[in-house]
């Protein structure tokens, strides 16, 4: 044993901190003078023993450096590989889209004749010369930037009081009688910048599972529908495991569908799609799913079983293969197009050029006209040559592109906002991205269930056409229940009730400079109250608190002092104005300078014009 180790060589110290060229090198020349020390003295940069020792610290100084560059590529932060970055972002479920759109408010004017109401007597509109203008008019700015109408401007439509939407405005009098000739209907529409393109193609008859298809124009900024050649849907979905999608149908109950014009439907979505955007071309891939259109396929899960063999007249039987594609052709994924024609309506293009200015947007590019009434041909030329449509406002919204740098730091965010609701903040964002179509709740509360400690409660209101708070209607809360039904954990119960509304009253008195103006002191008094107690600024179950109040009145200028405040409720009718019919003790609810209201309410000064008494001394 002895002899054994005398004949080893002598250990050393190694060290495996050297990561870069000089440093391994320093280190396989001292390697090599301990084990090699009467075999190689010559380690300059001519010699055998300075190549090899070069060789190998090279090769150890770029497995290093590959070794850091995949570290660095695990964090998003970090990556600079274009294919690794797209990989993070869609791994946290990250979009990843072209140049954004803009949005403006178009005011759209006709003139048509009057016609006199056979039992009022009253001047109105002809009501066989209004038409239905519809959504696919597209509009053209000074810019050349073009505009879409979101939907259908039916100047023929009354609200529930049965009058015209649309405001009137009787021009062209008769010079003799008085009486109005014709009349201009103004209504506004919403407007989407971006150009509608038809894509069609054409599909094989062989079965290709998650077939791809490419759209030929960049930015796409919206797919309004996908249909096969016998007009089968295919919907669009945030994964192809997603078998449901949310649809909007016309409301047609008693409720008040001013406010919800449309109830929300939960429908299968056996035909399929996502769609994804390369962060390099800006170009846009739709994929579909997996199954056979051709087969009959009723099995909500695979059954592998199916796969099983049947022995017939064997004990015994050889080893074989399942080729596990054969799952891929059930539709459990969606179904793949075959033997068929794909037309693929989308909406492209935008950028901070598409922010028109207010007064630009003014030329009707084509107009798609509808007349429901069957007017003469001469009346509905010239009503149709009579529309106009002008921008009040700028358009907003547009924007360039998203670069790397801009979405890179939202995928750690992405990770956390999942397509679930678990913490409270999940269940109020999920509520406010409620399509406004569907009905728009203002304002959600939530409180623990007295009853059911696995249950929430959840207070809404809504606001009415005056910006007051209202009830919210019924088909709005129908529509919340399937919408947040898709989301919510298994184990979750919510209770969607009113919230109450109370209504408050402020009257105080000061004593002010005796220079001053008693009378514009109180109105500024009054305006600076009712800017810091509009409804915007309140939420369900928030406190009022006094000393903000009292702070406005002591420091507007002229005050002196204030020498009584009080703050009191408002119920039922006053003077014609309609307030609600809930109240509470403030006086018993009060404590250290705040009013804390029960449980599932919100305060609103409704009227501040008559709601704020001021005294001044």
């Amino acid at each position: 044993m002895s002899k054994i180790k005398d004949k080893l060589k002598p250990g050393s110290n190694r060290s495996f901190l050297a990561r870069d060229f000089e440093s391994l090198r320093t280190d396989l020349i001292e390697q090599a003078k301990i084990f090699f020390p009467d075999k190689i003295k010559d380690f300059s940069e001519p010699s055998v023993g300075g190549f090899l020792v070069d060789l190998a610290a090279s090769v150890g100084d770029t497995m290093s450096f590959y070794l850091d560059h995949q570290f660095r590529e695990l964090d998003p932060n970090s990556s600079v590989e274009i294919e690794n970055i797209v990989t993070h972002l869609r791994n946290a479920g990250v979009k990843i889209t072209g140049a954004a759109p803009s949005v403006v408010n178009v005011t759209m004017k006709i003139k048509v004749p009057v016609e006199i109401h056979p039992t009022t007597g009253i001047s109105q509109p002809k009501e066989s010369c209004l038409p239905v203008i519809l959504e696919n008019t597209t509009l053209k700015a000074d810019n050349n930037v073009i505009f879409n109408l979101t939907e259908d401007l039916d100047f023929a439509k009354k609200n529930v009081l049965g009058d015209y939407e649309a405001k009137l405005n009787f021009v062209d009098f008769d010079s003799d009688s008085g009486q109005p000739l014709n009349v201009e209907l103004t209504k506004d529409v919403i407007a989407i910048s971006g150009k509608e393109t038809l894509q069609r193609v054409s599909i094989s008859d062989n079965h290709v599972p998650f077939r791809e298809i490419v759209l030929s124009k960049p930015d796409v900024t919206e797919i309004l529908y996908v249909k096969d050649g016998t007009g089968n849907p295919y919907y669009e979905v945030e994964s192809l495991s997603q078998d449901t999608v949310f649809i909007p149908v016309d409301n047609t109950s008693r409720d008040d569908f001013d406010l919800v014009p449309k109830t929300l439907e939960v429908v299968p979505a056996p035909r399929r799609f996502v769609k994804k955007t390369s962060l390099v071309d800006k170009k846009t891939t739709i994929r579909f799913g997996s199954g056979n259109s051709e087969v009959l396929d009723d099995d909500i899960i695979p059954d592998p079983s199916e796969l099983a063999l049947n022995l017939y007249g064997k004990r015994t039987f050889s080893k074989f293969a399942i080729d596990p594609n054969s799952l891929l052709n059930t539709q459990t994924l969606g179904m793949s197009p075959r033997g068929t024609t794909i037309d693929i309506l989308y909406r492209h293009g935008g950028g901070l050029s598409h922010n028109i200015d207010a007064g630009t947007l003014k030329t009707i590019e084509s107009l798609n006209i509808e007349f429901r009434n069957s007017p003469s041909p001469a009346e509905a030329l010239t009503a149709r040559q009579s529309i106009t449509c002008i921008n009040p406002t700028q358009a907003r919204g547009g924007d360039n592109a998203p670069g790397i740098e801009d979405l890179r730091p939202l995928v750690h965010s992405a990770r956390n906002a999942q397509m679930r609701t678990v913490t409270r903040d999940d269940l109020l964002s999920r509520v406010y991205t409620l399509p406004a179509s569907f009905g728009r709740v203002f304002r959600v509360g939530l409180s623990p269930n007295p009853t059911n400690p696995l249950s929430l409660v959840m207070h809404v209101i809504s606001r009415d056409n005056n910006g007051n708070l209202s009830v919210s209607p019924d088909t709005l809360k129908i529509n919340m229940s399937k919408y947040l039904n898709e989301f919510r954990l298994i184990s979750d119960a919510i209770d969607i009730v009113d919230a109450s509304i109370v209504n408050i009253g402020i009257r105080y008195e000061v004593y002010i400079d005796k220079d001053a103006n008693k009378q514009i002191t109180l109105q500024s008094i009054n305006n600076r109250i009712a800017d810091a107690l509009q409804i915007k600024y309140f939420q369900i179950d928030q406190p009022l608190i006094i000393d903000d109040i009292v702070n406005i009145i002591i420091n507007t200028q002229h005050v002196i002092s204030l020498t009584d405040l009080r703050i009191y409720p408002i119920t039922n009718d006053i003077d014609g104005r309609q307030y609600s019919t809930f109240s509470f003790p403030f006086e018993a609810s009060t404590k250290n300078g705040i009013i804390r209201p029960p449980v599932g309410s919100i305060f609103e000064l409704k009227f501040p014009q008559n709601d704020i008494t001021g005294i001044a001394i």
